[in-house]
């Protein structure tokens, strides 16, 4: 039972609850268990309560359902709120932020759901069961040996006043579970209509608190969310079934319901369902692997709707302010929503040149994320070249070609970061003619592959050098490498500012190895 200072505050709660529901303010949450990390599925329930939230100028909580203790994953917590400030997701209530509901961690509510339990006992409408595990896995194993749905005979709901007292005065341990009654109203699902599951007709009576004093998913949110005053439920799809239940649950207390709507199954592109071993739905993973927030949002909005369809336009990034404005849950599709995986590529590259064209602030947070990348890449080298003007230019040549910043980091583009240490010219060609041709590249209008190339090739002839013999020692004058892009490709890349540099400290070296030759001599 609740004490004098608990049952206050509940009651504060309640009647805070109560002005919510009749004063219009929409208050939304999102309730995940902590029983693994974020991935899309988590992330787009989260999403579409913030972006509501916000167009009605109401309020996002976030709860941690962790009733389930033999499940939970240490850190979980923890990592699913970094990943939704991550996103920009902003928590208006929840664990570590201020507001009047909480604490908002189930584990610290149980004795409001003890009070609320012995509320349901007391006016009848859920009773004690003492069925052991091994009486309800012959149940199940019966059923399906007749190939039906495993269910619960709900046996203990016929116990007598003198059979319950019996097995009390004997300590047996037991659950409560929940009876469920006819349900003949329609639940009225704010995405797919008028919706109706006779649960009782299929469904033994559920367990709404364990043995271990723990409730289950079933009471605990119902509680939670009338006591935290939330006036609109939107979740997955998959709990729509259990809806029903839940308006029981509500109609057995007494209390109003809040609003309810169920966001469709998120799939493949080719309609199979999302899965976990895919190891790309992972939030975490997703952000290792160098996609930005504002891409991630904007893909799984490009999904499951909720905004104006504009037919073959093309992907635009929209900001979290934006997409608030504009979203109606009216507009959410009904039927599962498919992820196109090229759509995230395409709005990370768009990300990319947004913040490339964005104020200085946002490109040199840009700059130092690649010379954060780098030095862990090539935490040995100490002759790296990580200069903003270079840096930016790289970015953006990469901007019109990669995906990821990450991929600025792959071993066949190490030259645009690593200085060659040592470079030794081939005997046909000198540092006298390293520097012409320097100087013939510091004139060029275009730095652009062709017409390098081209420069190269006259430069050759006009010479009479080798070719590949000219290549090669560019190469390795720019790169100190011996594979690579082409020479002329790598020159664009590197940009002219860095080429006549590279070049310029090749010759010097070279000077020095040539004089000291001549004083041997």
């Amino acid at each position: 039972m609740l004490n004098v200072q608990q049952r206050a505050m509940a009651l504060r709660q309640c009647l805070r609850a109560t002005q919510r529901h009749y004063h219009g303010d929409v208050r939304v949450r999102f309730a995940p268990s902590p029983t693994g990390y974020l991935h899309l599925g988590g992330l787009r329930t989260a999403l579409y309560n913030f972006l509501f939230a916000r167009h009605a100028g109401g309020k996002f909580v976030l709860r941690i359902e962790d009733t389930d203790q033999s499940r939970l994953v240490p850190g979980a917590s923890e990592r699913l709120i970094e990943d939704l400030l991550w996103a920009g997701i902003e928590i208006d209530e929840g664990p570590g932020f201020d507001g009047d509901y909480g604490p908002y961690i189930q584990s610290e509510r149980k004795e409001l759901y003890s009070d609320a339990v012995d509320r349901l006992l007391q006016n009848g409408s859920a009773y004690r069961c003492f069925c052991t595990e091994r009486r309800l896995e012959l149940l199940r194993k019966e059923a399906l040996r007749t190939r039906q749905v495993p269910r619960y005979d709900n046996k203990c709901r016929h116990l007598t006043e003198a059979q319950l007292a019996a097995l009390l005065d004997r300590g047996m341990p037991h659950c409560v579970r929940f009876k469920l009654t006819e349900h003949e109203e329609p639940l009225e699902d704010l995405i797919y209509g008028r919706v109706q599951h006779n649960v009782s007709e299929t469904e033994g009576d559920p367990v709404i608190m364990k043995s271990d004093q723990f409730p289950t998913y079933h009471l605990a949110n119902v509680v939670d969310d009338h006591h935290m005053g939330i006036t609109h439920v939107l979740r997955g799809v998959e709990w729509q079934i259990s809806t029903t239940k839940h308006l029981l649950l509500y109609k057995a207390f007494g209390w109003r319901p809040p609003q309810f709507g169920h966001l469709p199954l998120l799939v493949n592109a080719d309609g199979t369902k999302l899965s976990k071993r895919q190891g790309d739905i992972g939030i975490q993973q997703l952000r290792e692997r160098g996609y930005f927030p504002q891409a991630l949002i904007n893909y799984i909005i490009s999904a499951g709707g909720g905004f104006e369809h504009r037919p073959n336009a093309r992907p635009q990034l929209q900001t979290l302010d934006a997409l608030a404005q504009q979203f109606r849950l009216k507009r959410v599709n009904s039927h599962p929503s498919r992820l196109n995986s090229e759509l995230l590529n395409d709005y990370n590259q768009l990300e990319i040149r947004r913040r490339l064209e964005a104020g200085e602030e946002t490109r040199l947070h840009l700059v130092a994320l690649v010379q954060q990348l780098v030095k862990q890449t090539y935490p040995n080298h100490s002759n790296l070249d990580l200069a903003e003007t270079h840096i930016l230019n790289v970015l953006h040549w990469a901007a019109q070609r990669l995906t990821l910043i990450q991929d600025l980091t792959s071993g066949k583009l190490s030259f645009l970061w690593v200085k060659p240490t040592e470079c030794e010219l081939d005997n046909d060609l000198t540092s006298e003619q390293l520097q012409q041709l320097l100087q013939q590249l510091s004139v060029l209008a275009t730095f652009e592959k062709n017409a390098l190339n081209d420069k190269l090739k006259n430069y050759a002839h006009q010479q009479q050098l080798k070719f590949p013999m000219l290549m090669k020692t560019l190469r390795a004058a720019l790169s100190g490498l011996k594979e690579g892009p082409g020479v002329a490709e790598m020159m664009e890349i590197l940009g002219k500012t860095v080429v006549l540099q590279r070049l310029e400290e090749t010759i010097k070296k070279q000077s020095k190895v040539e004089s000291m030759r001549v004083q041997r001599l």
